[in-house]
């Protein structure tokens, strides 16, 4: 599984403005296969470590479609800023789009993984669903500060 690559449909995954590096919304999608990522078996064994994965179906069902989306969708933010010349911390904005507000908690502790110290500045939208299914529950964009060299 790789959440690198070009976006899904016709527009910028990114955007240079001077200093500022404008992130356009990442969701869990797997461009390869265009399907959506909400599985623990859809990542690596240490990053399934990391996100709790308790290996009880019970448990797992329910919270893997969010722990998964997020890290993913995080992930892929790190790597827009890597590309871009910055890191993480470089990403001092997210703007955060959840189907369920109630998904919050759990994103805010993979969020945690990408930002152990001060946290970025945030907003946090709930909306009724987003493209391109209702499996996607999360959807992040992204505002970094990366000087040109």
């Amino acid at each position: 599984m790789t959440t690198s690559g070009q976006p899904l449909a016709r527009y910028a995954a990114a955007k240079r403005i001077g200093d500022h590096v404008y992130f356009s919304g990442v969701i869990a999608v797997d461009p390869a296969t265009r399907h959506v990522i909400e599985r623990f078996d859809q990542l690596p064994a240490d990053v399934r470590a990391a996100l709790g994965e308790t290996g009880e179906m019970s448990i797992d069902v329910y919270q893997a479609p969010v722990l998964v989306q997020s890290w993913v969708v995080l992930d892929r933010i790190r790597q827009l800023a890597v590309e871009h010349g910055g890191t993480m911390d470089s990403v001092f904005k997210l703007v955060q789009y959840f189907t369920d507000l109630r998904d919050y908690p759990l994103y805010a502790r993979v969020r945690r993984l990408f930002y152990p110290g001060e946290p970025p500045v945030s907003t946090v939208v709930e909306v009724s669903g987003m493209l391109p299914s209702r499996q996607v529950r999360i959807e992040v964009e992204g505002t970094a500060f990366i000087p040109l060299k």
